[in-house]
């Protein structure tokens, strides 16, 4: 009788404390996601996304030359890229629907062996149809506006951390298909799981991949048509 006594008291404890406290909640406790859940879970919050900004920062391991970036997106056939190399030079896109505007500077077209006849920078963008640029390597600095989000290799929970002052975690995942290269991918723990930052150490190359602006509007626009050299129909097609 007292037995049952005192599992009814027990019992009512646990009622009466909104099963908040220690030893109320049942035979187990509530399990944590896996890393490999965290790690799905914050790709399917940046599928979703309407917009995105996307800020990269790419070094080579043994010249310490790279290339910074930028991109604004909707994800899909939208967005605004810039990307700049430690050489000088700097190449400006915009993709709306199926039209390309590129503008590369002076030190661009010399790279790519191109003559510049005026001097001073060059200010002109060029309008082509978004299907002559797509088969462009990422190298090229030109972008589709798509990301992949996608999960792979191994994944490992790190210590909780902040990044730009929200509370994240770091999940370390590690690919058999890449050897000696580390991704630290850090997601948001407050709020919806968003992917905050993705850090890569290689043997080749390092680079750090930052996300914000999640969700707000695009404000995308074409250039003014006066800057605007209309190169639509002159590919032979």
């Amino acid at each position: 009788m007292r037995r049952t006594f005192t599992v009814v008291t027990a019992a009512l404890a646990c009622v009466a404390a909104g099963g908040a406290v220690a030893g109320c909640s049942g035979s187990s406790a509530a399990k944590e996601p896996s890393a490999e859940q965290l790690l799905d879970d914050a790709n399917d919050t940046m599928k979703a996304l309407k917009s995105v900004t996307v800020d990269g920062r790419t070094t080579t391991v043994a010249t310490g030359e790279g290339f910074s970036s930028r991109l604004t997106t909707d994800l899909k056939g939208t967005c605004t890229s810039s990307r700049t190399w430690t050489n000088g030079a700097r190449l400006e896109q915009i993709r709306i629907g199926d039209a390309d505007y590129v503008r590369p500077n002076r030190t661009y077209l010399e790279r790519a062996g191109k003559d510049v006849a005026d001097k001073g920078e060059q200010e002109r963008w060029v309008k082509s149809p978004a299907k002559e640029t797509a088969l462009e390597t990422e190298e090229a600095g030109l972008s589709n506006c798509t990301r992949p989000f996608s999960s792979f290799g191994k994944a490992t929970k790190g210590e909780p951390t902040e990044v730009e002052g929200r509370p994240a975690i770091a999940l370390v995942v590690t690919d058999e298909a890449d050897k000696g290269g580390t991704y630290t991918f850090y997601v948001a723990t407050k709020g919806k799981p968003y992917l905050l930052k993705v850090v890569y150490k290689g043997t080749e190359y390092h680079s750090t991949t930052a996300f914000s602006a999640f969700d707000e509007p695009l404000g995308v626009r074409p250039p003014a048509d006066k800057d605007v050299l209309d190169a639509t129909g002159l590919s032979g097609d």
